[in-house]
């Protein structure tokens, strides 16, 4: 399952650095899925949906911080928890309940996402 920032985010920025996905951008800022990635070029995602990597996409917030859902792993492969969650200091990455993988799934999205075997 992936985790979501919730309104409560106060917009510290702590979690943004300890994601190793990339996938926590600032309110209102345009994301890549090859930012901290691997990935480049067009390419179908382990969800089938086609993508072109370094093309910009929308915000998904414009008020808090918020979390890209295709590139989340909850840290599997990483850490022993989901770092965003472990640094926040108002508890509002939490896990989204509209997005539940298993750690099967979780795992070969990392490997998907940074291009190991």
């Amino acid at each position: 399952m992936a985790i979501i920032i919730t309104d409560e985010c106060i917009n510290c920025g702590a979690c943004e650095p300890e994601c190793p996905n990339n996938a926590i951008y600032e309110a209102s800022e345009e994301w890549r899925y090859a930012d901290g990635t691997e990935l480049s070029g067009d390419l179908i995602l382990p969800n089938g949906k086609e993508v072109n990597a370094e093309q910009e996409q929308e915000p998904v917030s414009d008020e808090v911080y918020y979390i890209i859902p295709d590139k989340c792993t909850e840290c599997i492969g990483f850490h022993d928890e989901p770092q965003c969650a472990a640094v926040c200091p108002v508890d509002c990455c939490v896990p989204d309940d509209e997005h539940v993988e298993s750690e099967e799934v979780l795992m070969s999205k990392k490997k998907f996402l940074h291009q190991e075997s």
